[in-house]
């Protein structure tokens, strides 16, 4: 009996303390200042011509609760909280249920209000942890204390994720069905409604049958809390629904991983608040470049429209800065929001190789250093073997250039100038030229068999088109509050890391892979393009069995391309046609009327011509072209026979 009388003691003991506890927080709440609701979350992204691109999480249009079709009202209510009008915040009956059902089902159900979510959508963030739980909490609690749930609602219905870049009914409204929100009938309803469960997954152009599976869950919600009719329920999807699927300005296909790409540099700028209820909304202005973007999309489409398997990543420079003008994720964002720009890690082939030249030059050899093109086997003293091979077999079976070797891609050449280094000054170079990602130092590696991130090896090229100045890769320029109080502003930094007479050196070789001079045993391996060039590009293909890579560049401009499948299945030649020719296309539309710029010759630095091959002085030779040279280093002529023996 004692035990019992305790335990029912210690139970009005929580019960009151957490009385207490909720009614301080309610009083807390009361006093706190009054959240602003229609410049809660708002984010306006800018061009570099301060030209307004993207609005999201919050709308200029912001429309009254009242025109809203009710159809709509009614169904979100039903399927997000459909006690909504009956609670203070926290659906606890819900939650305690929910709870159970966890534990007994080892699942994961959510119990949010619609409060709730509106305050999780003001933030940048989306961690799990229990600092933030807690300020969800307080300021769900300070929402509820100071807004009527019709004004909760309203707020809700204006800056919910709707999918395809839509934030906010009304935007959703007009994209997918051409029409204001208070004329949605009642299966358009349904499909909005149920869209923010996961926003990529059941939006009708991402997946029209995936929409409506969800739109039907919507509706026996409706049904079971009493909003429609079995026989209204029976009667809904009786016809194929028309989606519009257009917005009136940037109507692209790739802009949104852009607009991706920028929220995810955002959540690592730590001066920024963490929420953007703390900043009352944001403005954003980038470096992103409209014709950039639009040359880029323009001619992926007109060489990828109708593909289903191949997949491509993009990203524009100006190598001067650093700032990203341009870049897509993918083919098309409304089928696939994976950013394989920023998220996505490949084997880079071939497009490794400048980085292995360079270090060439600064460790004793010259463009026209010579190894013997030739299959090879190299044996290791672990017993281990490699035996690199070139494109289709095709060798010289004679000693080529550097800059020949730079022309044909050859592998064999390449893993001899690493192995004649040592492994670790590969990846020492590429480290110092701004690439972080961790490279091992094997054979391989020459080759480009490691896996990098195309945001992070475009920083490494970055250098190189700017003369051997590191710039980190960016977008956001410049950050202020709806105040105009800059909370953020870009500084550029000088940061000379290579040696701008070997880089130099380097670019003109990289001018080889588009040069007939280099036409003999085999040909150049960007040859094809050479006719459509309208001014001097450094350029480097690289092709894997699953990865096709051009990354190429002038003083003003830089642009990498990747194309190949997420499955990583192996790819055949239209890959590299494809990222060839998007890649000169763009630069050669987004370049033109641009007056023809190329480096700076240091004056330490001389040309002389000699046979393209073999590197013998040729004067007037098919294969003549010019060899540049620190001064002094022209006379060295460097032959690895002795090496080979010696591996």
């Amino acid at each position: 009996m004692k035990k019992f009388k305790f335990i029912c003691r210690l139970l009005l003991f929580f019960l009151l303390s957490g009385i207490i506890v909720l009614t301080g927080i309610y009083v807390y709440a009361f006093f706190s200042p009054k959240l602003e609701l229609k410049n809660m979350g708002k984010v306006f992204i800018y061009d570099y011509e301060n030209n307004l691109v993207y609005q999201g999480s919050g709308s200029n249009d912001w429309i009254s609760l009242e025109d809203i079709s009710p159809n709509l009202i009614n169904a979100v209510i039903s399927v997000e909280d459909k006690n909504f009008y009956n609670h203070h915040g926290f659906d606890f009956l819900r939650i305690g249920k929910a709870f159970l059902t966890n534990i007994q089902k080892n699942t994961r159900i959510g119990a949010s209000t619609i409060s709730q979510q509106y305050i999780k959508n003001m933030f940048l963030t989306f961690d799990q942890t229990w600092a933030r739980k807690i300020e969800e909490a307080f300021l769900t609690v300070e929402l509820e204390v100071h807004y009527s749930k019709d004004e909760i609602l309203e707020g809700y219905l204006n800056t919910i994720n709707y999918g395809e870049g839509n934030y906010g009914i009304e935007d959703a409204s007009h994209y997918y069905f051409n029409k204001s929100s208070k004329d949605l009938t009642l299966e358009e309803a349904l499909m909005l409604a149920g869209i923010p469960k996961a926003p990529s997954i059941y939006n009708p152009v991402s997946d029209y049958e995936a929409c409506i599976e969800r739109a039907w869950i919507v509706a026996l919600t409706m049904l079971n809390n009493g909003y429609i009719t079995e026989e209204e329920y029976n009667n809904l999807f009786q016809e194929e629904i028309p989606i519009y699927g257009k917005r009136t300005q940037n109507n692209s296909q790739t802009i949104l991983y852009y607009q991706d790409a920028v929220m995810e540099e955002l959540a690592k700028i730590k001066t920024i608040p963490t929420s953007l209820i703390d900043s009352g909304g944001l403005k954003i202005y980038t470096t992103f470049d409209m014709n950039a973007q639009t040359k880029m999309e323009e001619n992926i489409l007109k060489y990828m429209g109708n593909q289903e398997e191949l997949q491509i990543a993009s990203v524009m420079v100006n190598p001067q800065t650093g700032g990203v003008l341009a870049l897509t994720g993918g083919l098309n964002y409304a089928k696939s929001q994976y950013n394989r720009a920023t998220q996505s890690k490949r084997q880079v082939g071939s497009t490794m190789k400048p980085f292995l030249y360079y270090a060439a030059l600064e460790n004793g050899l010259v463009s026209s250093s010579t190894f013997k093109s030739e299959k090879t086997t190299f044996y290791f003293s672990n017993d281990q073997s490699y035996s690199p091979n070139n494109y289709n077999d095709i060798y010289a079976n004679e000693d080529i250039t550097m800059s020949a070797a730079i022309a044909f891609s050859d592998n064999v050449y390449a893993v001899k100038t690493h192995l004649f280094l040592g492994t670790d000054v590969l990846v020492d170079t590429a480290h110092l030229a701004g690439i972080k990602e961790e490279l091992v130092g094997n054979p391989s590696l020459a080759l480009g068999t490691s896996e990098l991130n195309m945001m992070d090896f475009a920083t490494g090229y970055t250098t190189l088109a700017n003369g051997g100045n590191q710039k980190e890769l960016y977008l956001i320029e410049r950050v202020e509050d709806l105040n105009g109080n800059v909370l953020y502003q870009h500084k550029d930094k000088q940061n000379y890391v290579l040696n701008s007479n070997s880089v130099y050196i380097l670019n003109e070789m990289l001018t080889s892979t588009t040069n007939s001079a280099y036409t003999d045993y085999t040909t150049p391996t960007a040859l094809s393009l050479a006719s459509k060039m309208s001014r001097k590009y450094a350029l480097k293909t690289g092709t894997t069995n699953t990865d096709s890579w051009v990354a190429g560049y002038n003083p003003e401009l830089l642009m990498m391309v990747w194309i190949g499948n997420d499955e990583a299945k192996e790819i055949d030649s239209t890959a590299s046609y494809y990222s060839k020719n998007i890649w000169l296309d763009t630069m050669e539309a987004y370049l033109e009327g641009h007056e023809a710029v190329w480096y700076e010759k240091p004056q330490n630095v001389i040309g002389l011509i000699r046979n393209g091959i073999t590197g013998e002085e040729d004067l007037e030779g098919k294969n003549s072209t010019v060899f540049y040279y620190v001064k002094g280093s022209e006379i060295k002529s460097v032959s690895a026979n002795k090496e080979e023996n010696d591996s």
